[in-house]
């Protein structure tokens, strides 16, 4: 009979159990993160510790005011007091380690030493008791002030690194091990198994001392998994914001508000119909200018325009839609309700009129081309909502009033104007409270490209 030996390899834990795990722990770190995110975090975590600071002076201060006012439990004539001393020396830390955190200069070692000195000024005020009592080391074992070590492992917890929460717990652990056998190293000492001698005497209770070790590895251990998954959502959170803060830079941000506030999942299709307006902007001939700049000409006229442009359409409440190359389509009233969206419209072509002609001027006189500006605005009912399809959506409205702005807008070149509206237009901003820097000319029934009947139109500049 042959016998086969199998090789004993590693056991692996079954992928269902090991899937339960990743997601009750999950990973916590920073990797694969961008460099803005990872900014983002490191400037949370450098505003906790300095939160860490002011509560640590704030836990000295009352540890001092209680201290002296609350009746000694120490003879008066004792050899020296720890107490303030402990005090002292932590105040005097901890402005070091609030200087550097208000710098931003706390770095990792540092934060670890400065653990690990928190745990030791503790420990070792723990340990002078009883050489200010002048008993055996017994009398400091059963010293209260050992629970001030479970403060110090949750001023750590405020940073969102379980690290410095392990570390601390493991600090304390150590450090009071130690003290327990520098007690015991003590010929005055004896280690009892009698509850009663422990409490009214110098005598040590090993399992109590142990109880206290194990409680605060426990404790620790608990704290450092709870932010582990807190820092799984610090994480995502940062990420999310700092997306949010990209996403509005990309879309309108009323666009963006409506994205991080809707209650559930944007689907193509859904929508609101509004009553608001669309305006047009366009700059005159700057396709066959742009055959003649050279690129960075190009995109610096570009940049010059929209930046003139979008703080002024957003300044009377217009929603930038989309970017045309040159041109510019906005709403009003459409992204976000408003009850003047005619005169908000009307309002922005006034003033992009004025501020435009100031800046070809300018720009005349710096000898760089300066093309003339044309703007159009219509009213009514238009919807708007989210189209695409799967994974690639986009708001905009759409509607009669959009493609009747964009003709107009046009249709300006053939009426030798800068600005033109409907007459319909006019009146509804008039009522909502437009009312124009001078009399404005009305053409009637012009003949418009793609538009059946002959249109009433105003110009506007």
């Amino acid at each position: 009979m042959k016998i086969t030996r199998h090789q004993a390899g590693p056991v692996e834990a079954p992928s269902g159990l090991r899937e339960r795990l990743h997601g009750l722990v999950g990973p916590a770190g920073t990797g694969e993160l961008p460099d803005r995110v990872r900014r983002a975090i490191a400037l949370q975590e450098g505003q906790s510790e300095v939160l860490v600071c002011w509560v640590q002076y704030s836990a000295i201060a009352t540890f001092a005011v209680l201290y002296w006012l609350a009746p000694k439990a120490f003879p008066p004539d004792v050899p020296f007091e720890p107490v303030p001393l402990a005090l002292a020396a932590y105040a005097l830390f901890t402005g070091l380690r609030l200087h550097l955190a208000l710098r931003r200069r706390l770095s990792p070692w540092f934060l670890s030493l400065s653990v690990v000195v928190d745990i030791s000024v503790l420990m070792l005020a723990i340990w002078s008791f009883h050489l200010q009592y002048q008993a055996p080391p017994g009398i400091y074992v059963k010293a209260p002030t050992f629970m001030y070590a479970f403060i110090l492992i949750a001023l750590r917890a405020l940073r969102f690194d379980g690290r410095y929460v392990l570390l601390a717990g493991l600090a304390t652990a150590t450090g009071w091990a130690v003290l327990v056998g520098f007690a015991l190293l003590d010929p005055r000492s004896r280690i009892t198994h009698d509850y009663r001698a422990y409490m009214m005497s110098y005598d040590i209770l090993l399992g109590a001392e142990f109880d206290k070790i194990v409680s605060v590895l426990m404790v620790s251990l608990i704290i450092a998994l709870a932010l582990h998954r807190a820092r799984r959502l610090l994480v995502s959170a940062v990420r999310e914001e700092q997306a949010a803060l990209e996403l509005s830079r990309f879309v309108a941000p009323e666009v963006a508000d409506r994205i991080r506030m809707a209650d559930a999942g944007i689907l193509p299709g859904q929508g609101v119909v509004r009553e608001g307006a669309v305006l047009f902007a366009d700059l005159r001939g700057f396709t066959p200018l742009s055959t003649r700049l050279s690129p960075d000409e190009t995109m610096a006229l570009l940049g010059e325009w929209q930046g003139l442009l979008v703080p002024l359409l957003q300044r009377h409440g217009g929603s930038i839609d989309k970017y045309l190359g040159d041109g510019i389509m906005a709403s009003f009233g459409a992204a976000s309700s408003s009850a003047a969206p005619a005169a908000d419209a009307l309002h922005a072509i006034d003033e992009i009129l004025a501020n435009g002609e100031a800046w070809r001027a300018e720009r005349a006189a710096r000898g760089l081309p300066a093309p003339a500006i044309g703007l159009a605005a219509a009213t009514g009912a238009m919807l708007f909502g989210a189209v695409g399809h799967g994974d690639r959506l986009e708001y905009t409205v759409i509607g009669e009033p959009v493609n009747f702005a964009a003709k107009l807008e046009k249709h300006t070149k053939q009426e030798l104007v800068r600005a033109l509206c409907p007459v319909e237009t006019l009146h509804a901003a008039t009522e909502q409270g437009y009312r124009p820097a001078r009399p404005l000319e009305t053409r009637a029934r012009r003949r418009i490209e793609g538009v059946a009947e002959p249109v009433d139109l105003v110009v506007l500049g």
